[in-house]
């Protein structure tokens, strides 16, 4: 907040308190009507201190009358700048393959833990969305909803392991279909999912090009990555070497078919890069709009003004005329 004048050209006049001051000292206390006596001895002092001090004060009523009346024509506001901040949130969705494969060691500890770590640095980064987990092997499930709370959402992440033998496999066409059905009623202007995987679509009852024709009609963006070295084995601690079966055909498609865009991550500081990068490409639009508010302040100089100058009008023709 700041204080204006509208009429700042009448701010001039308060130079001629000064100079009427000036005035006043060498001319203008002659000019007043005064009586002569031979001595002042004839007075006390305490009678003469009397008029000294009501003539002061009669005089800087008189000022303080001027002073106010000047500052109240100049019109001042006080101007109060606000801001209001609308900013479209973003639906999204991290779709994560929790399949045996990636326990593999190409990347260290593994391409889970890999995956989690870049996950996590990436919501930490997403202010005002609404981001959800869904993980899947051979069957899929939500670990968490849609939500702003990106505390909880990290602590689940955190949670994820590896599925069990029992819920082994690669449903990438049922981990869309369910996300999507999560998006589906989502009334932002941006939804986007993010799907990474090591493998190929082996397992569910749909597959991947269905699925992501569903997320298209529902406005879903799928952005996916390909996670794996590009060695055609790899090992997993415990169980040996395995084929690596990354589908990036697939997975382009995916991207393709939904206004999204296929990454591959051949090392964990690529996967950084690729959340990064997708972090640029889905910002939420703010909009700011800045209201200026006027509030006129004369009424604060004018009415004082007018009190000051009927006060020192009742002092002048009762306490300092009429007592002695």
């Amino acid at each position: 907040m700041i204080i204006q004048f509208q009429n700042p050209i009448y701010l001039l006049l308060l130079s001629l308190i000064p100079i009427y001051v000036i005035w006043y000292r060498r001319i203008g206390r002659r000019k007043e009507g005064t009586i002569r006596i031979s001595s002042s001895s004839y007075f006390v002092k305490s009678f003469k201190r009397r008029g000294q001090n009501r003539h002061r004060i009669t005089l800087g009523l008189n000022l303080l009358v001027i002073l106010f009346i000047i500052l109240g024509i100049a019109r001042p506001q006080l101007i109060d700048y606000m801001e209001e901040s609308k900013m479209e949130v973003i639906d999204m969705v991290l779709v994560l393959d929790i399949s045996s494969s990636m326990l593999a060691d190409d990347f260290k500890p593994n391409r889970l833990e890999v995956a989690k770590q870049t996950a996590t640095e990436f919501i930490s980064g997403r202010k005002g969305d609404r981001i959800g987990l869904l993980v899947f092997a051979g069957q899929t499930f939500i670990q968490c909803p849609l939500t702003v709370d990106m505390s909880v959402l990290k602590g689940l992440l955190q949670e994820v392991q590896v599925a069990t033998r029992d819920y082994d496999g690669t449903a990438i066409g049922m981990a869309i279909a369910n996300a999507t059905n999560r998006l589906r009623h989502s009334e932002a202007k941006s939804k986007v999912m993010i799907l990474l995987s090591d493998g190929s679509n082996n397992a569910g009852e749909l597959d991947p090009i269905t699925a992501s024709d569903l997320a298209s009609e529902f406005g879903i963006k799928i952005y996916t990555i390909g996670i794996g070295t590009d060695k055609a084995t790899t090992r997993i601690p415990g169980r040996g070497l395995i084929r690596n079966e990354i589908d990036e055909k697939t997975l382009r498609q995916i991207a393709s078919k939904t206004n999204g865009k296929y990454f591959r991550a051949k090392y964990a500081n690529a996967l950084r890069e690729i959340y990064q990068e997708i972090d640029q490409l889905e910002r939420s639009e703010i909009e700011v709009k800045t209201f200026t508010r006027h509030e006129d302040l004369y009424a604060w100089f004018l009415f004082p003004a007018f009190l000051l100058g009927l006060g020192g009008q009742v002092l002048n023709r009762s306490i300092f005329r009429n007592k002695t």
